[in-house]
């Protein structure tokens, strides 16, 4: 019961979606930059808005303003700079706990860089000249935390493997819900395709629900446990859409949008991958050291998912 009230409890945090702190730093004329922030109201313990940190060589051209938004906080500035900006450095002094940051430079006639923030980095040096891989970088590593903290998208891959019998239908049916994720995130993001976001969290969660049903059930019986990857591929498509809203919420770098994308696919796959590894190696430790306690920690994971997603369901529904 306390393991149930602590997932239950840090559900909302948790659920879907990865928001880091974005901050768009961008140049309009010579000398002349807009600053763009967005502020996720899950940052930190205040709810105080945060002012980013711009080079030695700038300063704001007025106050800078901002308002509520769904979530978070928008803000926004006009900023003047003396000479090049390069070498100086821009971020969040703030930044606190396991919050990170996405901060994207874009100069005038020069390429868009990107650099990562987090609390123990929470300040980064403008470079002059860019290196090619920091956007593949940043953004892999932005996909793999968020299959890793996302937990709707986590307890879906473990309730899959749980669900399927036998490493080769893992495996297919794991690489079913690659194909359709990936399908309806690079459609949603290059503007395909798209679902309202509060619906698709709801139905993630239902998704989440219905594997947790067909574990409960048990038996070989059901098309679920005989087709799973077709189970995964349906599911996947859905997921897809929840991947593109939490990339939507980070933003991509102008210029740099297909190697941004392919980065941060290939992070939800690399997360995606240790988890279902992980899972099929505990599994394979409690069968081979204490076969007698498989069944009873089999449900005992199955029901704390089943309730955590219904709680998930009932809180996008009603909220």
């Amino acid at each position: 019961m306390l393991l149930f009230a602590a997932l239950i409890g840090s559900a909302p945090a948790a659920a879907d979606e990865l928001r880091p702190f974005a901050i768009e730093f961008t140049e309009r004329a010579p000398g002349q930059w807009a600053l763009a922030w967005k502020q996720p109201l899950a940052a930190g313990p205040s709810l105080a808005p945060v002012n980013p940190l711009v080079p030695a060589n700038c300063r704001f051209a007025g106050d800078p303003v901002s308002r509520p938004a769904a979530l978070a906080i928008i803000g926004h500035a006009q900023v003047l700079c003396d000479g090049d900006v390069s070498g100086g450095t821009i971020g969040l002094p703030e930044l606190l706990g396991n919050s990170d940051a996405l901060v994207i430079v874009a100069p005038l006639e020069r390429e868009v860089q990107t650099h990562r923030l987090t609390a123990a980095e929470p300040l980064a040096t403008v470079l002059a000249r860019p290196k090619p891989w920091l956007v593949f970088r940043d953004y892999f590593i932005i996909g793999t935390e968020h299959i890793l903290m996302g937990w709707d998208h986590l307890l879906f891959v473990i309730a899959l493997v749980l669900l399927v019998a036998g490493t080769w239908n893992v495996v297919k049916a794991a690489t079913a819900f690659t194909i359709a994720h990936s399908i309806t995130l690079v459609a949603t993001t290059l503007g395909y395709a798209g679902l309202p976001q509060r619906p698709v969290e709801a139905l993630i969660a239902l998704s989440i629900v219905f594997l947790a049903v067909e574990l409960a059930r048990g038996g070989s019986e059901s098309w679920t446990r005989r087709w799973p990857w077709l189970v995964a591929f349906g599911f996947g498509l859905l997921h897809g859409f929840g991947f593109a809203g939490a990339l939507r919420e980070i933003g991509l770098p102008e210029g740099e949008v297909p190697a941004a994308l392919l980065a941060f696919n290939l992070g939800v796959e690399a997360g995606q991958l240790l988890v279902i590894a992980t899972v099929l190696l505990l599994r394979s430790a409690i069968q081979r050291l204490v076969p007698k306690a498989e069944t009873p920690t089999l449900k005992f994971t199955t029901y704390a998912i089943g309730i955590t997603a219904a709680y998930w369901l009932i809180d996008r529904v009603v909220s």
